[in-house]
């Protein structure tokens, strides 16, 4: 019984984690519908935000003026993208001197074989420029959230931590990405993935659950009944 009971409350969590991701789906839709809002609109939502994955304010429009801090290429490690691997590409950007500073995603880049060989990426020139696009955060893994980064230009590093990345390059950086909704002069693919597993997966997952508890539930039923039956036979042969 213990056994059945926690596959079935298995099941029924990823139900409702189905059912929360659908409700955040429903959230980043609506967001695309709103209006654009400024940086500084950006930074207090970012000041109020709650510790859990739905306070994520991926999704919102965002528009201003900015400007490449330098020609610094940043690229985060082992993403894929129509089933090639490679990089996420970033450059930062000042929008005033009293903010803090932006990561801009430049988009996805395949990476070669030979891991020593870095892409190369024509970083935006140091030149003002005006930008739309959707903000985005990233969920840290409590597996593996270290930067581990490798200094150079370009700058290679294995996860989205943006905390140590700002300690780093010693320079505040906001805790969110830009993904414009285009860039002069490039023309690199923007992959969107706001909600890395969707309602559908964790239904999926419910069902694999379900199934294994019915199969758990059938075998023991069966070994109770097999048993009980032998049970009857020894008592029949003893009276017999």
């Amino acid at each position: 019984m213990a056994v059945f009971s926690a596959l079935v409350k298995l099941g029924l969590w990823q139900l409702d984690r189905a059912k929360q991701k659908q409700t955040w789906q429903q959230t980043l839709s609506e967001r695309q519908q709103q209006r654009q809002l400024s940086y500084s609109e950006i930074l207090a939502q970012l000041a109020e935000q709650q510790a859990d994955e739905f306070s994520l304010l991926s999704g919102y429009q965002l528009a201003l003026t900015a400007t490449p801090v330098n020609e610094q290429i940043l690229l985060l490690d082992n993403q894929v993208y129509q089933g090639q691997v490679g990089y996420l590409v970033f450059q930062l950007l000042t929008v005033s001197p009293s903010q803090p500073r932006l990561l801009l995603e430049l988009g996805f880049v395949a990476g070669s074989k030979d891991r020593r060989i870095l892409p190369s990426v024509q970083p935006l020139p140091i030149e003002q420029v005006e930008l739309t696009g959707r903000v985005y955060q990233k969920q840290i893994n409590p597996m593996s959230q270290q930067l581990q980064a490798e200094m150079g230009n370009p700058l290679r590093f294995q996860n989205l931590n943006i905390a140590e990345l700002s300690e780093l390059l010693q320079t505040p950086i906001a805790n969110l990405v830009l993904q414009p909704n285009s860039l002069a002069n490039q023309q690199l693919p923007q992959p969107w993935q706001p909600i890395p597993l969707g309602a559908q997966k964790h239904q999926g997952y419910a069902l694999q659950w379900f199934t294994m508890a019915a199969v758990f539930l059938s075998l023991m039923l069966w070994l109770a009944v097999r048993f009980i039956r032998k049970q009857q036979v020894s008592v029949n042969k003893k009276y017999s």
